[in-house]
């Protein structure tokens, strides 16, 4: 089989290859090992010289991007940040873990904004990553790297994390498929925190049959992590055709005028295609949606602010010379973090200070649990919740940098369902053009069920991604 064949194979097409013995694990491992190597979009921030010649396991012989969030032992996790440049953790990730004992193996680390802390991968201390679409546009951050990975044809899969939307939206951006579980479905242990009662670990594939393989591999109750349950009965590969007897709710609340007309049309003609497949659609409130973002950019700082203290200098990572220790984590600080990470600490600092407790993070908490019963009572009599998974497509680089409130508000329809702790998948739906014209680009169909309902979101997404049949390439 050629290079371009074994590439073009899905990673649950290739694991039955490879167990049959009609492939070489060798040959599949070093066909990615050469399309990585062709970087060209600085998804990459460290990549595997050998394979580990592991074939036993549902994932035999199946290379993995990782996001350089996920420590691993021995090999470089910088965060993308220059406080932990050349860090070399003693210990590797559960969910990295879990893939190797799965039969994976780490193709390479990922580039990603610094601390996940972004939503265009332009805040990297080592450079933003590009669209494989269009190079002079982002690809969605924080996961951005392995996104692009993904659907630049360097990487057959990827993980990333989740914090505000970080996998969906880059996945949408991207046009790949990009799953958040459950909150506590996959252990968090070895994820470099951000908020950490909001970071999910969760896979970005090419097609939903994928996503169900590498999470099946991932969830599962860890010992290490006290928050982590897995899915009961675990995540098997989705078979569903139809989508008769399953009722979708779309939200009121979240205004259509804030999306871009192109994605507006595309996610319209999504509700049709879920109708001729037999499902209901219809609007359903969600009254305290909207305050989402406002929220989340409390509770995700607030968070940050006491995460990131432990990186001043003394443990690992970047060490300034100074007078006195106090100048030495000033000035480690100061060097080490960039301007976005900076940002939310103040904030997060603020919101946490005496005086403004309550009348920030103790706010913005109960609006949190107001998001989790709208979408308790939506979930009483919808099967699920549907929005676009990005109000617009793909931005040029440079674009938002300078407004962060912008920037923010490309989270707007991911956020709600990380606050409330529900999976979430973006699945590609179509292509769109940029506003103002340009080449078209993809767009993010967003479905969204009650907490631990992984198999029936998979079921759904599997049976509209037929129905769509989104086969667009970069370049194509």
């Amino acid at each position: 089989m050629s290079t371009s064949e074994l590439l073009e194979l899905s990673v649950a097409r290739a694991a039955q290859r490879i167990a049959a013995g009609e492939i070489s694990a060798g040959e599949y491992s070093e066909a990615w090992r050469g399309a990585a190597a062709g970087d060209e979009l600085n998804a990459y921030l460290w990549r595997a010289e050998d394979d580990t010649g592991e074939t036993e396991g549902p994932l035999g012989g199946i290379p993995v991007a990782v996001k350089d969030i996920f420590c691993t032992e021995g090999v470089p996790t910088t965060a993308a940040s220059r406080i932990l440049e050349g860090y070399e953790p003693l210990y590797t990730a559960t969910a990295v873990r879990r893939l190797a004992g799965a039969g994976a193996e780490i193709l390479g680390k990922t580039n990603m904004d610094e601390f996940a802390m972004g939503s265009s991968n332009e805040n990297s201390a080592f450079g933003p990553v590009l669209n494989p679409w269009d190079r002079e546009r982002v690809p969605g951050g924080s996961s951005g790297g392995s996104a692009a990975a993904v659907a630049g044809g360097l990487a057959p899969c990827a993980i990333g994390t989740d914090t505000g939307g970080s996998i969906r939206q880059p996945a949408a951006l991207c046009g790949i498929v990009g799953l958040k579980p459950t909150y506590g479905a996959i252990s968090r242990y070895g994820m470099i925190a951000f908020a950490s009662s909001l970071d999910q670990c969760g896979p970005l594939t090419r097609d939903v049959t994928d996503a169900a393989l590498l999470l099946s591999a991932l969830q599962g109750r860890d010992p290490c992590d006290s928050t982590s349950v897995g899915i009961e009965g675990g995540v098997e590969a989705p078979r569903r055709e139809d989508l008769a007897g399953l009722r979708f709710a779309v939200p009121s609340e979240l205004a259509r005028d804030q999306i871009d007309p192109g994605v507006r049309a595309v996610f319209e003609g999504t509700l049709e295609r879920i109708e001729r497949l037999g499902g209901e659609v219809a609007e359903a409130p969600l009254p305290h949606a909207e305050h989402g973002i406002s929220a989340y950019y409390v509770i995700a700082p607030a968070e940050a602010s006491s995460n990131l203290a432990r990186y001043d200098g003394v443990r690992y990572g970047l060490r300034e010379d100074a007078g006195d220790l106090v100048e030495m984590y000033e000035t480690t600080r100061a060097e080490g973090f960039g301007d976005e990470v900076k940002r939310r600490i103040m904030l997060g600092t603020y919101a946490l200070s005496s005086g403004y407790y309550e009348a920030y993070y103790g706010r913005a908490q109960r609006v949190r649990t107001k998001i989790a019963t709208d979408f308790a009572a939506a979930f009483a009599d919808f099967d699920f919740v549907v929005t676009p998974t990005s109000p617009s497509v793909a931005f040029r680089l440079g674009e938002k940098t300078d407004d962060p409130l912008a920037m923010y508000l490309n989270d707007f329809f991911t956020v709600p369902m990380s606050l409330a702790g529900i999976p979430a998948i973006s699945i590609p739906a179509g292509l769109a053009a940029p506003e103002g014209g340009g080449a078209q680009l993809p767009v993010g169909f967003q479905i969204a069920a009650p907490a631990f309902a992984e198999q029936s979101l998979l079921e759904a997404a599997y049976a509209l991604e037929r129905e769509i049949g989104f086969d667009a390439r970069p370049g194509g």
